[in-house]
């Protein structure tokens, strides 16, 4: 496995099968719009087929704030170590960021609080007439 933090090289074709479970998800290209436009990214490469099999991202204002809306690893690949190595290294990128938000359901607390993590409230918006992304590219 190869883990990169540009997306130099990556093309949406790399960017089949991820948002699994999503009623509306983003298309490839949308996907790749995303993580360029990401303040920070971490991308896992199977070195075999050159196939993207996992990603986070980070909103920053890179002094103090930080935000990670993405974590995904495809379906096929859970369960291997990957998330936990893009948590990690995200981490590692963010060090210093007086505060590390990150949203996520309740089921998937207790994953994150082996992190360091801890529970907080908070509040959302979703419109999810607008889940598969801004479609006008840049």
């Amino acid at each position: 496995m190869k883990y990169k933090n540009t997306v130099e090289g990556i093309e949406s074709s790399q960017l089949q099968g991820f948002f699994a479970g999503w009623p509306n998800p983003p298309s490839p290209e949308i996907h790749l719009q995303l993580l360029k436009q990401s303040t920070k990214r971490i991308i896992a490469i199977e070195e075999s087929s050159n196939q993207v099999v996992g990603f986070i991202t980070a909103i920053s204002d890179t002094i103090l704030s930080a935000y990670i809306p993405f974590l995904e690893v495809l379906p096929s690949y859970q369960n291997k170590g990957i998330g936990k190595r893009l948590v990690r290294m995200m981490l590692d990128e963010l060090d210093g960021i007086y505060m590390i938000d990150l949203m996520c359901d309740k089921e998937l607390q207790p994953y994150y609080q082996h992190f360091g993590m801890i529970k907080a409230n908070g509040m959302i918006v979703r419109n999810y007439s607008a889940q598969a992304g801004k479609q006008e590219l840049k």
